[in-house]
């Protein structure tokens, strides 16, 4: 049986050109040595498994063939390698420093390869420091480390310093195309792209990464095959997941989460492959940041697909949620339940109270404020959500759910007793929400697009037969009091009274999102006005019927009060 050898020693690169991700220092170094320009003292530093030690081979044997006509074997004697690691006494420098003194026997050039130089000890160093300065002609030293930081400033000094960078997700999969190629394995691109992002910008970990894979699934290498054997999480359940979100099937999506703790996965795995997911969803939307995702063609598709569902403003949402709780994880001393919430308030980010009132077990962002008002999501988008959410109370079964700022948690209240639009602590939640509201305008990047006054007066009566399908005819009928005009950009709209005012500003959250979405103007505002001298005739609500009363007879107010009555 022939002995196996590693794909990362088989195909270690021979000349600059076979280098992966490197092209700027290759061509440094080429154009040196071909200039006479190459320094007598190099410092090759960067991460680990991305080219240093085979760099400095490469150039090692470059400089001698430069020089002269040599044979092969050659090299062997112009060529000395130092691992500074398990080298790393005086002793052993000062052996090194009798040798530098004698010249080749052939070529022009002896060279020290001193591999994790910064392992030396403060001894060595200052032994070598001598050495380093004033080298004889005939030596070279190219040292390589992956900690630049370790090495004293006077060996830095005297060193031309090289940064090797990580091997981008692209260039590791474009090479190891063509490793399986001469392997003759079929290797799909998405598991290739798999492979490459695992080994986190190391060209040998990536090859260390494919030969295990391989010893595993065959000849046929499956995105499936390469996920089960790094225990890595199938991009699909990221999908799956936002999927169920933008739903807002709490129920579905925490069934999902338990399946995927089924399988091994931790949570804190999870949460933040979520968050990286909903971060490409976002890059995916704009042409200009579509370079900036890093995955198979096959996976940019899904990526284009899904992110024309998710909206702008869930995504800046989702990425806040999601970093919140990878933060909070370590400390959490329930970690399970601090995900469970966090993917209970991204589905509800885009859950609207009015359309899906027939579910009661959506669970708003307002639900986990209790009384530090949301402190910890300080952001303008979220706290604009609240305020929405607040606004905007469904109604399930002629029951209301109580969501007053004060309760910790909020309950669904149930009764028998129909109350009113209007109640006296709406008007203390009102002002309550006014603390946490926060403006579209605080928002960048939100489409503005100009309209005409036609356009809105067309969108303003498509919502009002909104509301009168919904049963909601007395919103409906304070809309269709006047008409909606344009002034300074901006939707103005005059009613007689102010009764009339506070009942429609109740409902603007709503009306106003509704325009901006239909208008595709997020920066536009709707302006309630009172014109007194209004003689529009129109029907009298609960609440102006109750003034007309109070005003024929004091003691109204005084019953009101006295049994606590709503209106």
């Amino acid at each position: 049986m022939e002995q196996f050898i590693v794909s990362a020693r088989k195909y270690r690169p021979q000349t600059f050109e076979d280098v992966v991700g490197q092209k700027a220092i290759t061509n440094t170094l080429e154009n040196a040595i071909k200039n006479n320009h190459l320094a007598q003292a190099l410092l090759f530093t960067g991460p680990r498994g991305v080219g240093k030690t085979t760099c400095a081979r490469i150039l090692a044997k470059k400089i001698n063939e430069n020089a002269g006509e040599i044979s092969e074997d050659d090299f062997a004697f112009n060529i000395f390698e130092l691992d500074a690691a398990s080298n790393n006494s005086v002793d052993d420098i000062r052996s090194l420093t009798d040798q530098v003194r004698i010249p080749p026997q052939t070529g022009k050039y002896k060279v020290y390869i001193i591999d994790e130089v910064h392992m030396l000890s403060q001894a060595a160093f200052n032994a070598f420091l001598k050495t380093l300065e004033e080298p004889p002609a005939h030596a070279i030293f190219i040292l390589a480390t992956t900690e630049k930081h370790k090495i004293i400033p006077t060996i830095l000094s005297r060193c031309q310093i090289f940064d090797f960078k990580r091997i981008g997700v692209l260039d590791a999969k474009e090479y190891l195309v063509k490793i399986a190629a001469k392997e003759n394995i079929n290797a799909d691109d998405d598991a290739l792209h798999i492979i490459a992002q695992k080994a986190d910008g190391a060209m040998r970990d990536a090859l260390s990464i494919f030969d295990r894979v391989v010893s595993f699934s065959g000849s046929e290498l499956t995105r499936r095959a390469v996920t089960e054997n790094l225990n890595v999480l199938d991009y699909d359940e990221y999908f799956k997941t936002t999927d169920l979100l933008l739903e807002n099937k709490i129920p579905e999506v925490l069934v999902h989460f338990n399946t995927i703790l089924s399988k091994g996965f931790e949570g804190h795995h999870f949460i933040s492959g979520l968050a990286s997911h909903f971060r490409d969803l976002l890059v995916t939307k704009d042409k200009i940041t579509l370079d900036l995702l890093e995955v198979g063609d096959n996976a940019k598709k899904k990526y284009l697909a899904q992110s024309q569902k998710s909206d702008i403003r869930f995504l800046l949402q989702a990425i806040e949620l999601a970093n919140d709780c990878d933060l909070k994880y370590k400390s959490s001393k329930n970690q399970r339940l601090l995900v469970e919430l966090t993917l209970m308030q991204l589905a509800s980010i885009t859950f609207d109270g009015e359309k899906k009132n027939n579910k009661p077990y959506i669970i708003a962002a307002i639900h986990f404020q209790s009384k530090v008002k949301r402190k910890t999501f300080s952001k303008p988008i979220i706290s604009k959500h609240i305020a929405e959410q607040k606004k905007e109370v469904p109604i399930i079964n002629e029951t209301k759910i109580d969501v007053s700022l004060e309760k910790t948690p909020p309950v669904l209240e149930t009764t028998t007793r129909r109350r009113s639009a209007l109640s006296l602590t709406s008007i203390n939640r009102k002002k309550e929400l006014e603390k946490i509201e926060v403006e579209y305008d605080q928002v960048e990047g939100l489409p503005t697009d100009s309209f005409k006054e036609n356009e809105a007066i067309i969108l303003w009566e498509k919502y009002t037969e909104q509301l009168l399908d919904k049963g909601k005819k007395s919103v409906a009928s304070i809309m269709k009091a006047n008409k909606p005009f344009l002034k300074d950009e901006n939707i103005h709209f005059e009613l007689p009274n102010n009764l009339m005012k506070d009942q429609l500003d109740r409902a603007k959250h709503s009306l106003l999102k509704y325009l901006r979405e239909g208008l595709n103007n997020y920066k536009v505002d709707l302006i309630i006005d009172v014109n007194e001298k209004e003689t529009k005739k129109y029907a009298y609500t609960p609440q102006e019927k109750y003034q007309k009363l109070k005003e024929k007879n004091k003691a109204m107010e005084l019953l009101r009060k006295t049994f606590d009555l709503d209106l």
